[in-house]
């Protein structure tokens, strides 16, 4: 795995994990099986060393994994411009990992973190969501295998 280039930039993994507990939005990125990258955003929860997400029964990011489960996730966390700097005040995580689908009770407490994440007023009605949406969803997981973190403040 390649290390932190600005090693004067470089967070801890504890502040990198903070940072992926606390963003709400990361960028997925797969290669196809012709080798073409590809990222994505999207929402994501952290929990227990791995990116949980949901996502429709085909597309590319499934095709993508299908041929390649190896991926990165990107998030990006507070920022501000520095304009008489040329530069930008900013903090990130990157992970690496392989990606896998979940089912079972794995499946159903992703979801529900899901819904803890983004709608916290209302799990119940996004429970009875979820059982409605349950044969039009898919679950992966990114078991990650190196997080890294940079920042300029």
């Amino acid at each position: 795995m390649k290390n932190v280039r600005r090693k004067d930039r470089e967070i801890t993994t504890e502040e990198a994990t903070l940072l992926l507990d606390s963003a709400e939005y990361g960028v997925l990125s797969t290669a196809g099986a012709d080798g073409q990258p590809y990222g994505v955003p999207l929402n994501y929860v952290h929990k227990n060393g791995c990116i949980y997400f949901h996502c429709a029964l085909d597309g590319e990011k499934t095709d993508n994994l299908t041929a390649n489960p190896k991926a990165s996730f990107c998030v990006v966390g507070q920022t501000r411009l520095l304009p008489a700097q040329f530069s930008t005040e900013y903090e990130s995580a990157i992970t690496f990992g392989t990606a896998s689908e979940v089912e079972g009770d794995e499946r159903y407490a992703a979801l529900v973190w899901l819904l803890e994440k983004y709608s916290p007023e209302f799990i119940a009605q996004g429970k009875e969501y979820i059982a409605r949406k349950e044969k039009a969803t898919r679950v992966i997981k990114i078991a990650i295998s190196h997080l890294s973190g940079k920042a300029r403040k």
